[in-house]
């Protein structure tokens, strides 16, 4: 099985990444949090953090575009494909309410004719050798609208589908329409990955049963509530407790150091921590802890009261 981490704006990035990939090692790809490219055709300085090479070495890192622009995603991926990135990953999923009402990620699956005129520009003046990937859902109120949508899908050279089996509608919270990814597996004939609900070893090994032609998988809030999932997956040993205080005093210094406030670094870690403390046996009350935090002597000493606590026997809770 192949295994790709998903991406999740305001945490997994380039900073998280090579913290994840030194201490929990496995993972085959590292999805990028979207850029959103807009008519200036600049980088800010926070995506050129993220998307630089020099900051994503040692491992495969994929950017990810948000764009309803065909002119805005084919500058972007211009420039991606001249740092030597070799593949670039369109966001058909978000479901953000604001994201979706500019007619984006999730957004774009409403409109399939808007849809298909963007695809043919971008596949036809994609700079050569550069793959493109999709990350969609089934539709944006009914999965119905699916079947419409996966033909689409199919008249491109799409590198992989990535599926996450949900409408827009269900958001993160419902269960996922694996019926509809079955139908997907039938009917597309191109590489395909399932995303969505992974959180245990279990899963993986119920979705490579149930889908032995599938052999890719994307994790993401399963992966930041249990960071060495996919160790775990391939047969390997849980997380200790020594590795996560690694992992996260190594993620926190240098979230210090670029942010040059405690604050801000704060703010960061907390999100991490709404999944990460479910590694712990009684954590939701250090975690309240964490939330009220506001400064680093604060945050260390909720910190300091989660690591005190024995680790979780079972899977991971998100």
């Amino acid at each position: 099985m192949i295994y790709y981490f998903a991406p999740l704006e305001g945490v997994t990035g380039s900073e998280f990444r090579r913290a994840h990939h030194q201490f929990f090692p496995g993972v085959d790809a590292y999805y990028m949090p979207f850029l959103s490219p807009t008519q200036d055709h600049v980088f800010t300085h926070r995506e050129r953090r993220n998307v630089l090479p020099e900051y994503n070495q040692g491992f495969r890192a994929v950017p990810q575009l948000l764009t309803k622009s065909a002119e805005d995603f084919l500058w972007c991926a211009g420039e991606l494909s001249a740092m030597g990135y070799g593949e670039v990953n369109l966001n058909l999923g978000c479901p953000s309410g604001t994201v979706v009402a500019k007619g984006k990620g999730a957004g774009m699956l409403a409109r399939p004719e808007e849809l298909e005129r963007f695809l043919e520009e971008i596949f036809a003046r994609a700079p050569a050798g550069l793959r493109i990937s999709l990350k969609t859902r089934l539709g944006l109120e009914d999965p119905e609208e699916f079947p419409r949508l996966l033909e689409l899908f199919s008249r491109y050279p799409v590198s992989l589908l990535i599926l996450h089996p949900r409408v827009r509608a269900d958001f993160y919270k419902k269960p996922v329409r694996t019926e509809w990814f079955a139908y997907a597996a039938e009917h597309y004939r191109a590489p395909l990955c399932f995303n969505g609900g992974l959180t245990a070893p279990e899963d993986c090994a119920l979705l490579s049963q149930t889908f032995p032609q599938v052999d890719q998988v994307m994790i993401g809030q399963g992966l930041l509530a249990d960071p060495a999932l996919v160790r775990r997956a391939k047969g390997g040993p849980a997380a200790s407790k020594e590795e996560l205080r690694g992992f996260h005093d190594q993620l926190y210094r240098t979230y210090l150091e670029i942010f040059a406030s405690q604050r801000n670094t704060v703010f960061h870690m907390k999100e991490l921590w709404s999944y990460l403390h479910t590694r712990f046996e009684g954590g939701e009350k250090p975690l309240k802890r964490l939330r009220r935090a506001a400064d680093s002597p604060s945050y260390e000493a909720a910190v300091n009261q989660m690591f005190a606590l024995p680790l979780a026997s079972g899977p991971a809770r998100s």
